[in-house]
């Protein structure tokens, strides 16, 4: 099973193949924004790969789509679109620390 290793904080865990980097943030109990809810449309989980990008699934259109808009270099991944195919270590950026906001948000069944 691929080991993800989030940095700053040094957390990691053992993920299934194909797990995505925010479904394994969210495994050790770390929280990473994503406004979008997860579908590659706001960059907001953008993180920065340090070691073992070769190990992360292909980006696929909607990703890079996503990160052109964002200017983001090659370094970087949508952490809702890489899934893990074998040990990775990651950063999450300050600005991506922050659980998605919707969550917080009260229950409104018109929505």
């Amino acid at each position: 099973m691929p080991k993800i290793t989030f940095q700053p904080s040094g957390k990691s865990g053992d993920v299934p193949p194909e797990t995505t980097l925010l479904e394994a943030a969210t495994q050790v109990g770390l929280d990473i924004a994503h406004e979008c809810g997860g579908f590659a449309s706001c960059s907001t989980c953008r993180v920065v790969i340090e070691s073992g990008g070769d190990r992360l699934s292909p980006v696929e259109f909607e990703e890079e789509d996503m990160m052109d808009l964002a200017e983001l270099g090659p370094e970087y991944r949508l952490s809702c679109q890489a899934k893990a195919l074998g040990d990775v270590v990651v950063r999450i950026e300050e600005g991506s620390r922050d659980k998605d906001v919707r969550l917080n948000m009260p229950y409104d069944p018109a929505l």
